[in-house]
């Protein structure tokens, strides 16, 4: 059957290298699991269809052994009848009934021999599908972390550290000297404006002795 076949090959597929080879290992890790649920669904179909022709072949199988038995209690009753003539007639009957009863027989059992595999090969894919489910999270912050990881290394890769640092430097530098520059032009402006001063105070006092000479003068002191 297809569906056996595909089962097979979901089975034996290499998760691992199945993501390798994909560009979007999470695209294909999800895709990977709804595939499998829809093989398990088409498989469980398959086996409940096999259930079903078993059941068939159960009942068939039953309905004739119950014709020949019914016929043989026939034979019975005749013979205890005295009628040995109807007897043998019902026993001849048994025995054509009996004959379907054997070919019934091997088309259930052989039917039920592919049930059972069935049933064992559905279980086998419903394990692997929760194999992969309870993998499917840990190979996704897996393959997320991975490309963080690359994010990150390229992000490196393309700014060069040891240049920016030596931009850093030299703007360190020049900023160093224009407050060395304000400091000094601050210092020589503080010099200037003390000079100004004593100039002034000279002044103001050569004022105010002129204008005491000249009181003293007036008043004949």
């Amino acid at each position: 059957m297809a569906v056996l076949d595909r089962i097979s090959d979901i089975l034996k597929a290499n998760i691992n290298d199945m993501i390798d080879k994909a560009e979007d290992p999470e695209k294909m890790v999800k895709q990977l699991i709804i595939d499998m649920e829809d093989q398990v669904d088409k498989a469980t179909q398959a086996l409940g269809q096999a259930m079903g022709s078993q059941k068939v072949a159960a009942k068939e199988l039953a309905d004739a052994k119950a014709v020949s038995a019914d016929w043989n209690d026939k034979a019975k009753l005749a013979l205890k009848a005295g009628n040995e003539d109807l007897a043998r007639k019902a026993l001849d009957a048994k025995v054509g009934v009996d004959g379907q009863i054997e070919q019934l027989q091997k088309s259930y059992d052989s039917i039920t021999e592919q049930v059972n595999k069935l049933k064992d090969q559905v279980t086998g894919l419903k394990m692997k599908l929760d194999e992969a489910r309870a993998r499917q999270n840990v190979l996704i912050a897996r393959a997320r972390m991975a490309d963080a990881q690359t994010d990150v290394a390229q992000a490196i890769s393309s700014t060069n550290v040891d240049s920016a640092f030596a931009k850093l430097d030299r703007m360190e530098r020049k900023i160093t000297e224009k407050e060395a520059t304000a400091q000094a032009y601050t210092e020589v402006n503080g010099n200037a404006t003390g000079t100004s001063d004593e100039f002034a105070d000279l002044s103001h006092k050569a004022a105010v002795d002129d204008q005491l000479a000249a009181l003293k003068s007036e008043l004949g002191l």
